[in-house]
């Protein structure tokens, strides 16, 4: 994992089988576009997260795109379905070929 590079996830400890939770998503990431120019005049290389997934149990929640104009430590927020308990695991992925991974645990209730 890149330095300075840290994800976090907000997801309930538990929630009823078949319930819609919330799950909150940051990582700390410059996202530099690669269009603007650095001191010396040169234009700064391209370095974002250009793509985030969720996946419970194997089986993926949310697959997004993410484009130079995403602010620096993106955030993403949405909505899964629980049908029973398990993982959730969050992967980022950025131009530099880094990948960023962390799981959540959430029981049934």
């Amino acid at each position: 994992m890149a330095s300075g590079v840290k994800p976090r996830v907000k997801v309930p400890k538990k929630a009823a089988a078949g319930d819609a939770i919330t799950i909150k998503t940051l990582i700390s990431h410059k996202m530099e576009s690669g269009q603007r120019k650095g001191k010396d005049g040169n234009v700064i290389p391209r370095s974002i997260i250009n793509r985030f997934t969720c996946d419970f149990n194997g089986q993926n929640v949310i697959d997004v795109t993410l484009e130079p104009a995403i602010s620096t430590n993106p955030y993403v927020e949405f909505e899964a379905t629980v049908p029973e308990a398990g993982e959730f695991k969050f992967t980022w992925y950025d131009d530099d070929g880094d990948v960023y991974e962390t799981a959540k645990k959430i029981a049934i209730g």
